[in-house]
């Protein structure tokens, strides 16, 4: 914050102001009060000089306000300019109390001002400098997968069954980073240039199964079955949206693996789908451990990764991005806990969302 530069000629400017009024007031008759004009110099030494130098001008132009009743002594004084003195009096006051509070305020108002300046420069830092890092460290990552997959193909001699093993959980690995760097990167650059969508008419339905087909290597390995069901309808069916089916996808993608963390070793993840009048309904539900009411308010924030026994296993990204998505195309994103049939007893949680039904032509 800057304060403006202290001018020698302030004082002196002040001080030609009050001898000007002085001499136009003790010339006149007290009936014409000239003690208004003390106002000017009065803001110009609260605003230059300060609240002390504020408060002894106001004094001296009050004293010589009311000391016009008593002199030169050549006039007789009526009562009402005995009032009109006083009223000028109290505005010299008030003038100076309000001026004062009005500088206050400035003060307050910059010095709030420069830490905000000071708060955005440092969060354009944090957004540029994890923009960065995560950019460039995709490089050596890509790098390392590429030559993973050439130890695979036993481009460099022949692989032995304990080593693939080792060469697979690396490449796994490496992918999983890879695939959090890509997370990291898009949410910094969705909150600070918005996020693209190249919207076209797309059915839900093929969307959740290739994303599932995605996962089934992740779901085996765990012993997880993910299933689908179709609301009240025992068949398949159709859920048109207007979309962007790769980000569509990301979603599917992170409700999953986000059910899968949290299912148990041979449980059923049920991805439900059905259509209303008004919006496509996708649900996941799996049957691990239930939501802490407390963490409700938070599951979708940057980062989140929660503290109960369904404490998250990944970067606490994954949420976040699906609702920037699914925001981004007018819908709703929630969470809610399966409760069992007797007792209302949390058996898991719910993720869901809703998107804007689009109305294929016939």
């Amino acid at each position: 914050m800057s304060f403006p530069k202290f001018d020698s000629s302030i004082p002196w400017l002040i001080t030609v102001l009050f001898v000007g009024i002085f001499v136009l007031e003790f010339l006149t008759p007290p009936n014409y009060i000239f003690g208004y004009f003390y106002i000017g110099p009065i803001l110009l030494t609260n605003s230059r000089l300060g609240r002390k130098a504020a408060i002894l001008a106001t004094m001296i132009a009050v004293v010589l306000t009311l000391l016009n009743l008593y002199f030169p002594g050549n006039e007789v004084i009526e009562p009402s300019t005995i009032a009109s003195r006083i009223l000028a009096a109290i505005a010299l006051i008030v003038t100076a109390i309000l001026s004062d509070r009005n500088r206050h305020y400035e003060t307050a108002i910059a010095q709030q001002q420069a830490k905000l300046q000071s708060q955005v420069q440092l969060a354009q830092l944090r957004e540029d400098f994890a923009s960065t890092l995560t950019h460039d460290l995709k490089t050596p990552i890509l790098g390392a997968i590429e030559t993973l997959k050439a130890f695979q193909k036993e481009q460099f001699g022949v692989v032995q069954p304990s080593q693939k093993k080792v060469l697979d959980t690396l490449t796994r690995s490496h992918q999983t980073s890879l695939q959090l760097l890509e997370t990291l990167l898009d949410v910094y650059r969705n909150d600070t240039e918005g996020l693209t969508l190249h919207l076209a008419p797309l059915d839900l339905i093929p969307l959740a199964e290739e994303s599932a087909s995605t996962l089934m290597d992740l779901a085996a390995a765990r012993r997880v079955h993910i299933g689908f069901s179709y609301g009240a309808s025992d068949f398949r069916q159709s859920l048109w949206v207007n979309g962007d089916a790769l980000q569509l996808q990301r979603v599917f993608v992170n409700l999953l693996v986000n059910a899968i963390n949290h299912s148990r070793r041979g449980d059923r993840i049920e991805v439900m789908l059905e259509s209303q009048s008004s919006y496509q309904i996708v649900k996941i539900l799996d049957t691990g451990a239930g939501i802490q009411p407390d963490e409700f308010p938070r599951l979708f924030e940057r980062f989140y990764q929660g503290h109960g026994d369904r404490q998250a296993k990944g970067s606490g990204l994954g949420l976040y991005l699906s609702r920037q998505i699914i925001e981004a195309h007018g819908g709703t994103i929630w969470a809610e806990n399966r409760q069992s049939t007797s007792g209302g007893i949390a058996i898991g949680a719910i993720f869901g969302f809703r998107l804007p039904v689009y109305l294929v032509q016939p």
